[in-house]
């Protein structure tokens, strides 16, 4: 079972993201701030990071930079309200960008894509 680590300050969201997707078969971890994120995904190893962009104290671009220094292969998909993040470059290193929203299909079809394309890669490095 594939786990995957929500990186979200809104309580509300990292509740329905992991109900949403634990329907889906995967284990979830959750962060409720960038600093507790790092912290998790070096304590889990999860395969795949969905992470929010605009939380309290450090934020998401920063938090992403230090995970893919530990795991350059470990997919990212950056999760926010704000498009204009879109064109700020730091967000490119990043698998994916999904703007926020209740409906959760097209964050669990990104998910599912990433997850699949990576199998064919191999083992994470650490």
């Amino acid at each position: 079972m594939p786990a995957i680590l929500i990186v979200e300050d809104e309580q509300n969201l990292r509740l329905l993201y992991r109900r949403e997707l634990e329907e889906e078969g995967y284990r979830v971890i959750e962060a409720a701030n960038a600093e507790d994120g790092i912290r998790a995904f070096e304590e889990s190893h999860p395969d795949l990071v969905v992470m929010d962009i605009r939380m309290p104290g450090m934020n998401g671009l920063e938090a992403m930079a230090r995970v893919l220094d530990r795991d350059r292969r470990v997919p990212i998909v950056l999760n926010t309200a704000y498009d204009s993040y879109r064109d700020d470059f730091t967000s490119w290193a990043a698998d994916a960008y999904v703007t926020k929203s209740s409906d959760t299909s097209e964050l669990k079809r990104t998910i599912r894509r990433l997850l699949e394309e990576r199998t064919h890669l191999g083992p994470p490095e650490m």
